[in-house]
């Protein structure tokens, strides 16, 4: 047997699914039944399916059904301040895919810090999860309701190698450079629901120079490759944060495609924002590099060569 019930918001996704869907999960060990979440397009809301013997699936909606009613009369979860972003180490739970977790315990000082500032910037080398977890933060916090809208960009910077004209229109001409951002919240939450939420602009990926001129409010923003922007970019991008409105901003200053003339934004950054409340620092090491054992090895090697050849 199965039946369905709507959850229209991010309220009630969080009253029925619980954090993590540690709800729904103890739901179907005591009901002895299977739960599947399909979510809206919009992003905003699902449709939970309920599998199982007619008598335990309308136990099971009972209590759903009585959960929903009862979160009528209290004030939003989203609103309430002893909701923790995250329980058991893991940030997100894709569908389809293992939880994701801090691996390193810099990773988590990094999540922690997210959760509890409203400006982020995080300095480490290649490898350690910067873009991953922050982009998995983003939809923790959307899933938890407090934005509404994720807002991911990077420059648009060759890295080393001039690429000359790309054919197509302006979304084809700068899809190599977000590839993988694209790529990360694929991963995450499978083809059909990241077409869906980035379709309705719930999730919108653009190129920094797209943000000039722009309020963004209610929304989780990231900027990616920070190391790449110039000391005007970076003010112009953090001067974009609206109302309830969160901001992370990831780089590696040992991956530079600027000019040799032209000073990183993100250097800069360090100094102008070292004393500013509300603004907190989340550096990464190379101990927390979280690919190829061997990227360690490597990233190890070039920075004892680059001390011995600081003319090359």
């Amino acid at each position: 047997m199965l039946k369905t019930v709507k959850l229209n918001n991010q309220d009630e996704m969080l009253l029925v699914l619980g954090i993590q869907d540690s709800k729904l999960r103890a739901l179907e060990k005591e009901m002895r039944v299977e739960c599947f979440i399909k979510y809206n397009p919009q992003g905003d809301g699902a449709e939970l399916t309920v599998k199982g013997t007619n008598s335990r699936v309308d136990k099971a909606l009972a209590k759903i059904q009585k959960e929903l009613a009862l979160g009528t009369q209290k004030k939003p979860l989203s609103l309430l301040k002893d909701i923790k972003p995250f329980a058991d180490n893991i940030i997100f739970r894709p569908e389809h895919a293992r939880p994701i977790e801090a691996r390193t315990e810099n990773q988590k000082r990094y999540i922690e810090t997210v959760f509890e500032n409203d400006l982020v910037i995080s300095i480490g080398p290649a490898g350690t999860g910067k873009t991953f977890l922050a982009c998995a933060c983003a939809l923790r916090a959307l899933e938890l309701g407090m934005v509404q809208r994720i807002i991911v960009t990077r420059p648009i910077v060759e890295a080393g190698e001039k690429l000359g004209f790309l054919p197509g229109d302006i979304e084809e001409k700068v899809d190599p450079y977000l590839r993988p951002i694209y790529d990360a919240f694929y991963d995450m939450l499978g083809g059909e629901r990241f077409r869906a939420m980035k379709y309705n602009n719930v999730l919108e990926i653009v190129p920094l120079a797209y943000m000039r001129g722009r309020t963004l409010e209610n929304a989780f923003i990231i900027l990616d490759e920070a190391q790449n922007t110039l000391p005007a970019q970076m003010k112009m991008f953090l001067t974009r944060m609206g109302l309830h409105s969160k901001m992370v901003v990831n780089g590696d200053l040992t991956q530079i495609d600027l000019p040799s003339k032209q000073q990183s934004g993100l250097i800069q950054i360090q100094t102008v924002l070292k004393n500013v409340p509300g603004a907190a620092f989340a550096p990464m090491e190379a101990q927390d590099i979280v690919r190829h054992p061997l990227v360690k090895d490597i990233l190890a090697a070039y920075t004892k060569w680059e001390k011995k050849h600081p003319e090359k």
